[in-house]
This record gives structure tokens, C-alpha cells and sequence, in this order.
């Protein structure tokens, strides 16, 4: 594959709901430009860039994947992405690299909850916009219907370059509305033809619509069309052109991806009217704006990381300024240190293509890079760059994952942050309360997926465990306790007594330790080691094994023994004090708080609420936004949130969204205490029983 100038490449993501036919499209478009020479097919496991075998296997895209072709002497990189939820990572990226957008939908099923989703990352990404509704062979496909939805959802700026064409209840082909040109599929040939008589009056509808949209795109093409009342070809490709680009006009194209039909006309419409890399300058963290520029200083975003266990990591990137050259050394910006580049690559799906190097403007993927990670800028020492970073969305749910046999505990503990690299909306960390390894993602399919990788790729066998809910323990009142131990074993014994007042203090006030000894009945040497003993007992916890939290100590007398006392005794004197006089003390269990912001959509906000309510929620506001959707803020018991994603999807059709953090510990009720105390006892006797 030739290097091309910046003005002959197109980077277009191709985004839209699940199962719309995203790959199909394509697999489509690569087969058109002669860049396979057979399609593959999704449910055959045959597709170009749904190469992985989880993906193979579940019959849908999970990662991005690039997928370059040429057309007309320019470059197409086109990006295909997942179209379900549990994957949005990618699609952030994919749309954060791109020029363009292009949405896919199914023409029986119309607008669905990704696509509006995906929408508004593109309009706050300010990208232009192109629309193909596939599946138009299939029955109760409706071109007129689903444009309605399109318009009222998203603006009446949004017209057809094509109408379909319906010959005895099948789609045959497209009118073209800027050259008036019907193409028609017969006997599996197409071929060119007038416009057949039965589409004239939605042809005429839907051609003065599409020509008054271009006549805005220039002030001389408006008064050309206010006079003659008409605009010729070149005219209109020019208005729309200005239009496109400026994200007031969003062009929509029809087909059948599986057929082939309308893959030419999209491609030719894409490299007519989708803007190249020059005319989108790139910007920094600190604001400056970067154009494409073969001469100026490197700038190169890793937008995707693959680590694989042979390959070692692959670095996927787009290259915004400069020219990122094979064997050479690069600086990267983020983590200030240099960087190696060996042979470069263009990916085709799995297929690497090696080029000498990569303009601005392009993509591309580069391997074993040491240092870099997901969202690093790559630059030039003596002129560091660092590019806006991709901004991906908030993990929404967590669960413990544990390797099966010890002799893998190691290598998860090595391998969960490499596919942590891969995959920017994956969070790994280590709880050393519940002494578990945590895991977060987009929802329960994405870590499903992440244990299965993990036995497939690296062969670590792994189980998935509920999300460990950090309860904390404390004490209602005042009590005073004696802690004794005495041991006389023949030789030195064992001597320390010490006696304890406990109280309450103010909700996340923590741990307060307070020496109240009078006339050195305890020497000073050993009141630390009280105070080691109950921190030893307040980590272990009393009602249920879980931290106590928000008591003052205060040792108030004891007694020692001038041979036998010593630090350890004192230590379990403190302990043992510690409990006594907390079983006295009142003993409750707290759970923690999270603070809850749910943006829905209009039409469901009653039901939201009213699971909230059923989770033991407050709700502090419900704020219409005016855009169609509403933020409903809650106090939730985080216990009630585990499963928030999966409760939240049902209940939206998955149009809602979510966002978490703890905000502070309150007393459980006595039913939720009671639940957790068992669980926490069945867990410590399945451990004891290992």
C-alpha cells in the first residue's frame, strides 16, 4: 500500500447500535475496493475485522479494528467498532481519531439506544457526520420512516442523497439526487437508468430539501439558487461539501451491506465529501493547535493497545503532525523517555501491511514499544507534544476475580495489568481488606470476557466473585473493659493487664488513642504496644470480621510485672480489652454511601425512581436537562449498586447511564446487618475448611 498525501486520506469511524451490520458494511467496502478479494461473513467467522476468537465465537464485534482501503488514488482508514454497551471504550477511541463519523442503521429497526448514544459523543467531538441505512432488502424496511426519526431526533438538516427504489415489494436499487440517476440491481448486474416514473414525486420531495441544505453552504451558491431556482451537480457536492464539514448537513446513503449495494456510492460519497486530516487541526493538553504538516514537529496518539502473548504489545496510533518514519527514535511526551520504532504497519484486521512510514494524517500500528501505553503522545525530543488524551468512560461495575490453583496467582497478578493497558476502561486493583484482586469494567459481558481471555490467551483459569462490599463495624456507647494475660509457663512468664475506655466518636472521625495513665502503673515502654494490640483487634474487626472505625481508646489503668511483662503481652492485654469492652459498647455494623448521578431519558424517569426508592435510595434532585433526558442524584447504599448496570440497561432499554463515588458510611439496618454478618461467617468458615 502506497504512502498518500494528507489530502487524499479519509478516516472515517463507523459506529452505531449493536447488530446493525457495522462489519457487514465493512467487509462490504473492502471487497468493493478490491482490498479482499472474497467476503467474509460474521456468523461464518470469516469477517476481516472481527478476527479475535472471542469475537468469532460470539458472533460480534469486541474490539476496534482498522480497516484501510483505497479508492479513487485516496485512502480510506476506516474504523469498525462494537455496538454494544459493554464495549463503549472503543468507540470513544475510534470517534477521538477520526474526521468523520459513520453511522449505521438498520432500516427495519430505525434509531436504536447506542446510535443516540454515539451521537452525542459526536456532536461534543463537533465531527462531521454520515448516515447509511443498511438492510434495505429486508422485509418491512421503511426508508420514509426511518428519515422521520432521523429528522426529529437529530435535526432537519439531516437529507438523503439517495431514495430506494421498490420493485414488487424488494429493494432493486437507489436514485442518486444530486445527478438524478437511478442504479438498479437485475439478474445480480447493476446498471444505470432514469429514474423509474413510480419514485418522481418522492425524488422531487426530497431533491429541493437536499439542494436548499447545500445552497447554505456558501453565500454565492444561495443567491445562484434564489435566482435560477436550481443548483447543477458540481454546485451541490460543493454546498454539501461546506456543509459536511462544518457539521451542519449530515448526508444519508442506503443499501444492503450483504449484497454489496451502495458500497460504490458510499465510498465515492466519502472521499467527495468527508473532510481529509489538513482540514481538522489536532490540539494539545495545554490548547495549541497542531496542523498536518509532513515537516512539523512529530505528534502521534496511541489510541489502542493489543498485548498479545507472542506478539508482545501493539501499539495503534495516528500519527496528527510530522512523519513518524520506520526505524527511528521517537520521544514519548507522556512518560518522558525515548522510544525505539521498528517496522511500521497499516492493519487490515489482523493483517499487518509494512510501510516505510506514516504521514500525518494516517494510521497505523507499530510494535513492542517499552514504554508507551494507551494515550500516550509520541514526539520528538527536542520538541515534545502532548496531544488532548482520549476521554473514556467510567468503569460501572466490579467483581473479585481469583485464580483457581496457586501456581497461576502469580501470572494473573502479571497479566491482569498488561490486558489493563489494552483496555483503558478496564481497572485493576488489589483490596487488602478482603485480600482479593478487583476488577471494574463496562458491565458483566465485559468481564466475562476478560476472565475468558485470560483462559484462552494466557491460560490462567479464573473465577469472577461477587464485588466485596467494605462494611465497617462501630459502637454506640461508653464502655470500660479489663484486658488480662498472664501466662506461667516454668521460666519467664507472660504479664500485662491493662484496662480500656471506649466511646463513639463522630461518623469518619477514624481512630483516636488517648494515654490517660497516672503514676506509671503501666511504664511508658509498654503503652504502645496497648495501642498496637487494639489496632491488631480494630483491623480484624468483632460483629462480622470488618474494620471498627470512629472509637477513641483511652487506657486508663493496668498493672505490670517487674520480670514477666513484656511488648507481646501488653499487645494481646490491649487486644483482648479492645473486645470485651466493645461487645459492651453496642456493636453495629455500617454500610457505605455512594453518591449516584443516573441521567435517563424522559419517558422513564418514574421507573428509575422508583428502583431507586426500592434500593433504600434518597433522592436528592431530579434536574431536566431539555435535551430529551433527566439526572436523578441519589444517596444509594452501595451493597444495592452492584448490579446497577445490568438494572439500569433493563429498565432504560439501555439508553440510561450512570455515575458512582463513595460518599460516607452510615448504620445498616438491622436486616442488612444481620444478611452480611451470616455471609461474613460462611465465608470464614469456607475459608477455615480450605
Amino acid at each position: 500500500m502506497k504512502v498518500y498525501p494528507v489530502e487524499r486520506i479519509r478516516n472515517v469511524a463507523v459506529v452505531g447500535h449493536g447488530g446493525v451490520g457495522k462489519t457487514s458494511l465493512v467487509e462490504a467496502l473492502l471487497y468493493a475496493s478490491g482490498a479482499i478479494e472474497r467476503m467474509g461473513r460474521v456468523d461464518e467467522g470469516t469477517a476481516t475485522t472481527d478476527y479475535d476468537p472471542e469475537e468469532i465465537r460470539r458472533k460480534m464485534t469486541i474490539n476496534l479494528a482498522t480497516a484501510p482501503l483505497e479508492w479513487k488514488d485516496h485512502k480510506l482508514n476506516l474504523l469498525d467498532t462494537p455496538g454494544y454497551p459493554d464495549f463503549f471504550g472503543e468507540c470513544h477511541a475510534a470517534l477521538h481519531v477520526a474526521d468523520a463519523a459513520l453511522f449505521v442503521l438498520d432500516a427495519v429497526a430505525g434509531i436504536q439506544v447506542q446510535t443516540e448514544k454515539l451521537w452525542r459523543v459526536a456532536d461534543a467531538a463537533r465531527l462531521p457526520r454520515f448516515v447509511f441505512l443498511n438492510r434495505m432488502d429486508r422485509e418491512n424496511a421503511h426508508f420514509e420512516r426511518v428519515m422521520e426519526q432521523l429528522r426529529e431526533r437529530f435535526g432537519s438538516h439531516v437529507v438523503p442523497l439517495q431514495v430506494p427504489v421498490d420493485r414488487e415489494g424488494g429493494f432493486r436499487g437507489v436514485v442518486d439526487l444530486v445527478m438524478l440517476r437511478a442504479y438498479l440491481v437485475e439478474e445480480g448486474k447493476l446498471h444505470t437508468a432514469e429514474p423509474p416514473p413510480e419514485t418522481e414525486e418522492e425524488v422531487r420531495r426530497w431533491r429541493e430539501m437536499l439542494v436548499e441544505e447545500a445552497a447554505e453552504g456558501e453565500d454565492a451558491l444561495v443567491e445562484r439558487y434564489l435566482e435560477a431556482g436550481e443548483l447543477s451537480p458540481e454546485e451541490i457536492l460543493r454546498g454539501l461539501r461546506s456543509g459536511v464539514r462544518s457539521g451542519r448537513v449530515v448526508p444519508v446513503l442506503c443499501g444492503a451491506a450483504l449484497l454489496g449495494a451502495g458500497t460504490s456510492a458510499l465510498l465515492d460519497t466519502l472521499v467527495a465529501l468527508a473532510p481529509h486530516p489538513g482540514e481538522r487541526e489536532a490540539e494539545t493538553e495545554s490548547g495549541e493547535r497542531l496542523a498536518a504538516d509532513p515537516g512539523g514537529p512529530l505528534a502521534a496518539l496511541v489510541f489502542k493497545t493489543m498485548a498479545d502473548p507472542y506478539v508482545g504489545r501493539l501499539s495503534y496510533l495516528r500519527v496528527y503532525s510530522g512523519t513518524l518514519r520506520a526505524d527511528s527514535q521517537v520521544y514519548n511526551a507522556v512518560k518522558e523517555k525515548p522510544e525505539r520504532i521498528g517496522p511500521l504497519y497499516v492493519m487490515r484486521g489482523k493483517q499487518q501491511i509494512q510501510v516505510p512510514e506514516l504521514p500525518p494524517g494516517d494510521i497505523g500500528a507499530v510494535a513492542k514499544l517499552a514504554e508507551t501505553q494507551t494515550n500516550d503522545t509520541l514526539s520528538q525530543r527536542d520538541r515534545p507534544v502532548r496531544l488532548r488524551p482520549i476521554p473514556f468512560p467510567k468503569p460501572v461495575i466490579s467483581m473479585t476475580i481469583e485464580a483457581k490453583t496457586r501456581q497461576d496467582e502469580d501470572r494473573l497478578a502479571t497479566i491482569l495489568p498488561r490486558l489493563a493497558e489494552e483496555d483503558p476502561t478496564l481497572h485493576v486493583e488489589h483490596d487488602p481488606e478482603a485480600k482479593k484482586t478487583v476488577i471494574a469494567g463496562m458491565g458483566e459481558s465485559h468481564l466475562e470476557i476478560v476472565a475468558d481471555r485470560l483462559r484462552r490467551k494466557f491460560n490462567v483459569d479464573v473465577q469472577l466473585g461477587r464485588p466485596y462490599v467494605p462494611y465497617r463495624e462501630t459502637i454506640r456507647k461508653k464502655a470500660t473493659a479489663e484486658g488480662r494475660y498472664v501466662r506461667q509457663t516454668g521460666g519467664r512468664g507472660q504479664y500485662g493487664v491493662c484496662v480500656l475506655e471506649l466511646e463513639p466518636l463522630p461518623r469518619g472521625s477514624g481512630y483516636e488513642f488517648v494515654d490517660r495513665i497516672v503514676g506509671g502503673v503501666i511504664p511508658q515502654q509498654f503503652r504502645p504496644s496497648v495501642d498496637k494490640g487494639v489496632r491488631k483487634a480494630m483491623e480484624e474487626g468483632i460483629l462480622a470480621g470488618y474494620p471498627v472505625v470512629d472509637v477513641r481508646v483511652a487506657l486508663v489503668d493496668g498493672k505490670t510485672h517487674p520480670v514477666d511483662s513484656s511488648d507481646i503481652a501488653f499487645q494481646i492485654a490491649g487486644s483482648l480489652a479492645f473486645k470485651k469492652a466493645a461487645e459492651q459498647a453496642g456493636l453495629v455494623l455500617l454500610e457505605p454511601i455512594m453518591q449516584v448521578e443516573v441521567t435517563a431519558p424522559d419517558d422513564v424517569v418514574g421507573d428509575v425512581v422508583g428502583d431507586l426508592n426500592a434500593k433504600r435510595a434518597r433522592i436528592q434532585g431530579i434536574e431536566p436537562r431539555g435535551d430529551g433526558t433527566t439526572v436523578i442524584r441519589a444517596q444509594v447504599p452501595m451493597a444495592e449498586m452492584l448490579r446497577y448496570a445490568s438494572d439500569l440497561r433493563a429498565i432504560t432499554g439501555g439508553r440510561g447511564s450512570f455515575e458512582m463515588s463513595f460518599s460516607h458510611y452510615e448504620e445498616a439496618p438491622p436486616h442488612v446487618a444481620q444478611k452480611a454478618i451470616e455471609e461474613a461467617q460462611r465465608q470464614k468458615q469456607a475459608e477455615e475448611a480450605r
